[in-house]
């Protein structure tokens, strides 16, 4: 199935005068087969390059969410995959949940630093508690990203964060505006007014949604999907590509995003 493109256009106070920037985000790519194979990765990575984008931003769970398939695809593999993305501003990675919580495939053993290798090699910039600043002719912006939030597992206290937000914010050092990438939403609630967009996936939008009722799992009701403003903040949260749980979606297909950012009152 080719994705669905969900556009966006956020003017969130604060952005800086006269910059508007077009991003392209992918997230929850669930590499495995026969359900995201390395040449379905290619296919939207091929997209996601025709939206034009000025900047491209990878929402994280790479592994595979689910043990219904008849192999992995090998972070070799899906990297090689993603290797065509282009973009004048580059490409930036968060991780996500299952590329903490195991390898390529649930009962596979691996971990963060096979996904790490696999972006590094086609010289994607990971941010883990990391921000870096962004010049576009002259006008800049700050791109930060969390570790992921439910990092940890553990029998006693179950999951554990590697994240850092405070951390995070104090390596922004001037008032230049900040997108913020998080593969959970449920920073958001902790995200203060100094972000401008906070970009997120994780939910699959709820994945599964049954007409009358709703998603039936969601990890968070308050920001399942969607473009959400909370005072002077704002969250988008992709529906994602993949799957996790069952290889199986309904009311919420697989999505690429085309997010245009700009100052308010500018005509885009």
């Amino acid at each position: 199935m080719t994705p669905a493109v969900r556009r966006y256009v956020v003017t969130p106070p604060g952005w800086t005068p006269g910059l508007t920037l077009r991003i392209g985000v992918i997230a929850d790519i669930h590499a495995c087969e026969p359900w995201m194979s390395a040449e379905r990765i290619r296919a939207i990575a091929d997209q996601c390059n025709a939206l034009d984008p000025d900047l491209i931003l990878l929402l994280g769970d790479f592994n595979a969410g689910h043990r219904f398939v008849s192999g992995p695809v090998m972070p070799a593999a899906w990297a090689d995959a993603l290797s065509v993305l282009r973009a004048p501003l580059g490409t930036y990675a968060i991780l996500g949940n299952h590329d903490w919580w195991h390898g390529p495939v649930p009962g596979m053993k691996g971990g963060p630093e096979e996904v790490r290798r696999a972006l590094r090699a086609i010289d994607v910039r990971l941010l883990e508690n990391d921000a870096v600043l962004v010049d576009r002719g002259g006008k800049r912006f700050w791109l930060a990203g969390l570790a992921d939030q439910i990092a940890y597992q553990t029998a006693s206290q179950g999951h554990k964060g590697a994240d850092d937000l405070p951390g995070t914010l104090k390596l922004i050092r001037d008032d230049a505006p900040v997108i913020m990438l998080a593969h959970e939403p449920y920073a958001f609630a902790r995200m203060p007014d100094r972000v401008s967009l906070t970009l997120s996936g994780h939910t699959h939008g709820g994945q599964i949604i049954v007409p009358g009722i709703g998603p039936i799992v969601t990890p968070s009701r308050r920001y399942n999907y969607g473009h959400i403003v909370e005072g002077q903040r704002h969250l988008i949260v992709s529906g994602g590509l993949g799957e996790s749980g069952i290889p199986a979606r309904l009311g919420v297909p697989p999505e690429l995003l085309h997010i245009t950012v700009s100052s308010p009152g500018l005509t885009v």
